[in-house]
This record gives structure tokens, sequence and C-alpha cells, in this order.
């Protein structure tokens, strides 16, 4: 029987206009912090165990909202082998938004901090794709290219397709509440993909672009070249893409049968 495995290739930059990035991305045990990656890395991990893929970014005019960032996908780094379904990843959110919220009462200044969080938790069957706020999840297979996650926003005008204001984040200000989160089950097979992304990458280029890119390329290439699309349309804010494949790999008894 053949091992499935998901490629996950990853970057997260902080754009041409902010002066630091405030995003964090986790793959499986891996994350990356508020930092800034030049080249996309790329990571082959089984789905011998539940392996979660997300985007977390943290909100700018509010305190630290790269620590709150780095909060969320280091909780999900933690609680990801534990996971296995809707339930499960609801109360690992719900673990994010009380760990920002913890975080913040350790010190006053930070209080208000809050982030987005958008992912997918891959495991030998399922994929399990959640999200709170603005950061988004899309699919892409036979059937074209899908938004599946939910953005947290006000219905917008006629002719407007973007805006800045969230209805629900991880964190903010005042006692913590329950969160309303996004939650839904999709099979998964080889011919799919996963894309998580921060507003750095969907408010700049539309979703025609993002299939354009992932009809010519995966991996490595189809990651800069989403990071490429967004930084010639201005790179106004922080960008970070995950994009996410299923892979089968034979078994040395599959290649002797």
């Amino acid at each position: 029987m053949a091992e499935r495995f998901a490629e996950v290739s990853v970057i997260t930059h902080d754009g041409l206009v902010r002066d630091h990035n405030e995003d964090s991305v986790v793959v499986g045990p891996w994350t990356a912090c508020a930092t800034v990656t030049t080249a996309p890395a790329t990571f082959a991990l089984p789905l011998t165990a539940p392996v979660v893929i997300a985007v977390s970014d943290g909100l700018g005019g509010h305190p630290a909202g790269e620590l709150a960032s780095s909060v969320v996908v280091q909780t999900l780094a933690r609680l990801g082998p534990q996971l296995n379904d809707s339930d499960a990843v609801r109360n690992a959110v719900e673990a994010c938004n009380r760990a920002v919220y913890a975080e913040a009462a350790r010190h006053p200044a930070r209080e208000g901090m809050g982030t987005t969080v958008a992912g997918v938790l891959l495991t030998g069957g399922e994929a399990y794709v959640f999200n709170v706020g603005d950061s988004r999840v899309y699919s892409y297979g036979p059937e074209g290219l899908r938004q599946i996650s939910v953005d947290d926003s006000p219905s917008l005008p006629p002719g407007q397709t973007h805006t800045a204001l969230i209805t629900q984040i991880i964190g903010g200000y005042g006692d913590p509440e329950p969160l309303d989160v996004h939650v839904s089950t999709h099979s998964i097979d080889d011919a799919t993909c996963y894309l998580a992304c921060t507003d750095g990458l969907s408010d700049v280029i539309d979703d025609a672009r993002i299939a354009a890119v992932l009809e010519e390329d995966r991996g490595v290439a189809a990651v800069f070249e989403l990071w490429r699309a967004a930084i010639t349309g201005g790179g106004p804010d922080n960008i970070t893409v995950a994009l996410a494949e299923i892979v089968s790999v034979e078994t040395p008894s599959d290649r002797s049968s």
C-alpha cells in the first residue's frame, strides 16, 4: 500500500511597505514567527500522524500583533498531532484564543493584541479546514480553485472586493468570548492541493490569478510566483503563503508486487 505524505511549500515576507512582519506560519512541528524567509521552504511530512498547516496574520494597529500570531502557531504546533476531528480543531483554535489573552494579561502594554488564523489539518483521509478572521484557505483540483474558508468581514457594496474591517479575531480587548470557528471537512486526494494565505496575497491578486499560477506550477515554483505577483502588485502588506499537496509514495512491498 502506498504511503501518503503532505508536501508543503512556504514563504513569509514583510512586503514592500511594512517595516516588519507580523505574520506567522506553522507546518507540522515547524514554525516561522514574525520573521522573513528570502526563499520558499519545503517540507515532506508523512500522514501517519495528523499534520496542521496554518497562517496567522497579526493585526496592524493593535499592540504586539506579531506576538499574537506567534502564540497561535506555536499553540497549533503543540496541539496538532493530537487533533483528529472537527471538534478537536475547534477546541484547538479556542485554546489559541485563550493563550493570546493570557499572554496579553501578563503585560498590560499588550492588551488588545489580536490575530487571524486560517489553515488545514490533514489526516490520512480527511482535511479539516478552519479559520477565524480574513486569512484564507483555498483548494485547487479538477474542479478548479475554490475558497473553502469563510471571511469574517462585513458585507461589501457592489464593486468592492476587499475591506480592512474584520468582524471576528483571535484575541482583542475585553474578556475572551467563545469564537465562531469556521470548520469544514473534505475528503483528501492526490489531485487536490490546499493553499493557506494571509490577505497580503488575497487582497492584492485575485482568484483568477491564483488559479492561473496553480494551473501552471506547484510546490516551490508556485509559492514563489504567488509571492512575486503580490510584490509586483505593490506588496502593501505582509505576505504569507503555504501550499500543501498530497502525494502517495510506493512502499517496497508495492514495488515488488
